[in-house]
C-alpha cells in the first residue's frame, strides 16, 4: 500500500473541505463544500504518476476550468444574482494545491491550500482596507516597490573605492531595509495612531523616526503647555523604541554578531525603559495628546539623502580606522548620530561584520550616537518646546545620557 499517496489524499480532503465549507457558509453557490474537495483531490490523483503520465495534471486543469466555466455561465444566464470570479479562482488554486500534494510537495499544497481559506474568510476585512488606503499610502507603497524591487536587483554588488566599503548593492540594500521599517510604521500609524493613546504614538513615532517625533511633539508642547508632561512621555517612549530598530537593522546586516551586541545595547534599553516607565506612573490618568502629523516615509529624496549620508558615514569610519585609529572613531560615531541612528548603525555592523572593526569598538560607536541622538533631540525640545516638556525632557535625557556613560566606562 503506498501511504505516501494515501496522505497526499487525504491532506488533499481535508484542504479542500475547509476552502469547501468557507464558500458554502459564504452563500457561494458556484462550487462549495462538495465541490471543492472533489477537485482538490482530484489535481492530487492525476498527479500522483506525474512521472510516467505528465499530461494528466495539465489535462485535468483545462477540464476543471472548462467546468467552472460552464458553472460560470449557467449560474450568470439563469439567475438574477451575478457570478464573482473568486470563488472559480479560488477552485484553481485548490486544484493546484491538490497537484502540489500529488507530486510530493506537501508543504506548498498546505501552505496554498491555507492562504486560500485565509484569503476567502478575509473578504470583509481585506476589503475595508482597500477602502482605507488614500493617496498618500498608495505612494509609499509604490515607491517601496520602486526601491526594492527595480532599483535594488540592477545595482552591482562589487565595492568600487580604495577601502573596500562603497558597494552599490548593499548601500541600497539598507536604504530599502530603512524605508521598509519606516513604511510599516507609517501605515502602522495611519490605521491606528490616529486616535490611538500616548503609548502608540511613542512606539510608532520610534518606528518611523524619533527625531521627527521628538520636534513633531514639542511643537504640540508649545502651542498647549498643559501637555508637556505627555509630549515628554511619547518623545521618552519614541527614544527607548530606538533601539528596537537598531536590533533589527543588526540581525538583517550583520545576524553573526547581534548576540556580541546585544547585552551592552540591551543595558542601554533597558535603562532607558525603566526611565519611561516611571513617567508614564507619574502622568495623571486620562492625560493624551494627539499625534502629530507625519508625512510618508519613503520619498525618493529622503531615501537618496540617507543612502547618501551612510556611505559618508561607511568611508569616514574606514578613513579614521585607517590613519587615525580607534579614538577618532567615537567622533564619527557621535558626528553621525546627531540627527540619525540608522546610518551609524548599519555602517558600524557592516565593519564589524567584515572584521574591519572589533565588536568592543562596534557597540561603542553605536552607543555613543545614540547618545548625540539624545543631546541633539533635547536642545531640539529646548528650543522648540514649551518649558514643561523641556524640564521633563532634559531629565529623561540626562540620565539616559549618563547610563549610557557608565556602560561605556564600567562595562568590561
Amino acid at each position: 500500500m503506498d501511504y505516501d499517496a494515501l496522505i497526499a489524499i487525504a491532506v488533499a480532503l481535508g484542504l479542500g473541505l475547509l476552502v469547501g465549507l468557507e464558500r458554502e457558509w459564504a452563500g457561494n453557490h458556484l462550487a462549495g463544500i462538495r465541490t471543492f474537495p472533489l477537485l482538490t483531490v482530484l489535481g492530487a490523483v492525476l498527479a500522483l504518476p506525474f512521472e510516467a503520465l505528465p499530461w494528466m495534471a495539465p489535462a485535468g486543469l483545462l477540464a476543471v476550468a472548462g467546468v467552472l466555466v460552464a458553472g460560470y455561465y449557467v449560474r450568470t444566464t439563469r439567475t438574477d444574482r451575478g457570478a464573482g470570479l473568486t470563488t472559480a479562482a479560488a477552485a484553481l488554486a485548490m486544484y493546484g494545491a491538490g497537484v502540489a500534494l500529488g507530486v510530493g510537495r506537501v508543504e506548498l499544497g498546505l501552505l496554498v491550500g491555507g492562504a486560500v481559506a485565509l484569503l476567502l474568510h478575509w473578504k470583509r476585512p481585506m476589503h475595508e482596507l482597500v477602502e482605507r488606503i488614500g493617496e498618500n499610502d498608495m505612494r509609499a507603497v509604490a515607491r517601496m516597490v520602486l526601491i526594492a524591487l527595480v532599483v535594488l536587483p540592477v545595482l552591482p554588488d562589487e565595492a568600487y573605492d580604495p577601502y573596500g566599503v562603497v558597494n552599490p548593492f548593499e548601500i541600497w540594500l539598507v536604504v530599502v531595509l530603512i524605508c521598509g521599517i519606516s513604511l510599516a510604521g507609517y501605515l502602522a500609524y495611519r490605521f491606528l495612531g490616529r486616535t490611538a493613546g500616548t503609548l502608540v504614538g511613542g512606539l510608532l513615532g520610534g518606528l518611523i523616526s524619533s527625531t521627527a517625533t521628538t520636534v513633531s511633539y514639542a511643537r504640540i508642547s508649545a502651542n498647549r503647555p498643559a501637555a508637556g508632561r505627555v509630549a515628554a512621555l511619547v518623545i521618552m517612549i519614541a527614544s527607548t523604541i530606538v533601539f528596537v530598530r537598531v536590533f533589527v537593522e543588526l540581525a538583517v546586516v550583520a545576524p553573526g554578531i547581534v548576540f556580541d551586541m546585544l547585552p551592552q545595547l540591551a543595558a542601554m534599553a533597558g535603562w532607558m525603559l525603566l526611565i519611561a516607565l516611571v513617567m508614564w506612573w507619574r502622568v495623571p490618568a486620562g492625560d493624551a495628546v494627539g499625534q502629530g502629523d507625519i508625512d510618508d516615509p519613503l520619498q525618493i529624496k529622503a531615501a537618496v539623502v540617507f543612502g547618501l549620508l551612510y556611505v559618508a558615514v561607511l568611508l569616514a569610519v574606514a578613513i579614521t580606522e585607517r590613519h587615525l585609529g580607534g579614538e577618532g572613531l567615537y567622533v564619527v560615531a557621535g558626528l553621525s548620530g546627531l540627527t540619525d541612528m540608522d546610518a551609524i548603525t548599519l555602517s558600524t555592523a557592516q565593519m564589524v561584520d567584515k572584521g574591519r572593526l572589533d565588536v568592543g569598538t562596534g557597540w561603542r560607536m553605536i552607543l555613543i550616537g545614540a547618545m548625540a541622538n539624545l543631546l541633539f533631540k533635547g536642545c531640539a525640545v529646548a528650543l522648540l518646546g514649551g518649558r514643561r516638556a523641556a524640564l521633563h525632557v532634559g531629565v529623561a535625557f540626562g540620565l539616559s545620557i549618563a547610563g549610557g556613560v557608565a556602560l561605556l566606562l564600567l562595562w568590561p
